[in-house]
């Protein structure tokens, strides 16, 4: 008789990453509330937003990380990439598990164009029953250049390549960098594009949401992340609701624990 214990259960989770626009819609209305209803209606276990304000005059200085958190019942971090007296905007991880914070961070510009809009990064360890996942939650700039010097500093050793960093992890985001990118390609050189996995790399533009065309938002995953479905979030309220289409990823990790490698050791090339 077979004494073999079977294996532990798969680790399942759906991951969002959403571009809210400030929860600025296309009709010019700003509305936390129905970006938590299009967020409800997909039901994640975590949700990666980029362009959240917390404090604004221009969206009624709501701290709209912690208003969407509260609608959906979640727990939240926030990370301001800018911050201007008590007015700050950035990226935000909510997330229905357990969460610990590992960095949230600037990430590099151009020396020769100060008035670049800055950027960030938030990353962040949640808890998964008996396993836990890293995600990297970022919205890189809008200059080439200024993308790739950011994917560096990601994949370097004051983050991904670091001794914190421990598979399974995911990078997420809106990368503003479609596949033909420098940036794409040094990120998909290291880590795997989740639509690629799923087999649906040719699909899913994200932007603009009225009509898109680029895809522009993605989910990397390090190995002991199986992915086993992407798609794009649609229908008239997702249209309406930003100017970006929420990205949707149902993720399994693998049973067996991985192996305690630091940093982009234990990252699978592509």
């Amino acid at each position: 008789m077979d004494s073999t214990p079977p294996p532990p259960p798969r680790l399942r989770l759906r991951l969002m990453t959403y571009n809210i626009r400030h929860c600025r819609g296309l009709d010019g209305v700003v509305s936390p509330a129905r970006i938590a209803e299009v967020i409800a209606a997909c039901e994640p276990d975590v949700v990666a937003l980029q362009e959240v304000d917390v404090g604004r005059a221009r969206t009624g200085g709501l701290d709209q990380a912690e208003e969407i958190a509260r609608l959906l019942d979640m727990r939240h971090h926030f990370h301001p990439a800018l911050q201007i007296l008590e007015e700050r905007y950035g990226d935000a991880i909510l997330t229905t598990r357990p969460a610990r914070l590992i960095r949230a961070d600037a990430l590099p510009g151009l020396d020769r164009r100060p008035g670049l809009e800055p950027r960030g990064a938030l990353w962040v360890e949640v808890a998964l029953g008996g396993g836990r996942l890293q995600i990297l939650n970022t919205h890189l700039g809008l200059s080439g250049r200024e993308r790739v010097a950011q994917v560096e500093a990601l994949l370097g050793p004051g983050w991904l390549g670091s001794a914190q960093a421990r598979a399974p992890f995911v990078l997420v985001g809106d990368l503003n960098a479609t596949p033909l990118s420098r940036a794409y390609r040094r990120l998909a050189a290291r880590l795997v594009d989740a639509r690629r996995a799923a087999g649906a790399a040719g699909r899913g533009a994200t932007f603009p949401s009225r009509c898109p065309v680029l895809r522009l938002d993605h989910v990397f995953v390090s190995a002991g992340v199986a992915v086993e479905r992407v798609g794009v979030v649609r229908g008239p309220l997702p249209r309406l609701a930003s100017d970006h289409l929420p990205l949707l990823a149902e993720l399994c990790l693998e049973p067996a624990p991985v192996r305690a490698e630091a940093g982009l050791r234990a990252i699978a090339p592509a």
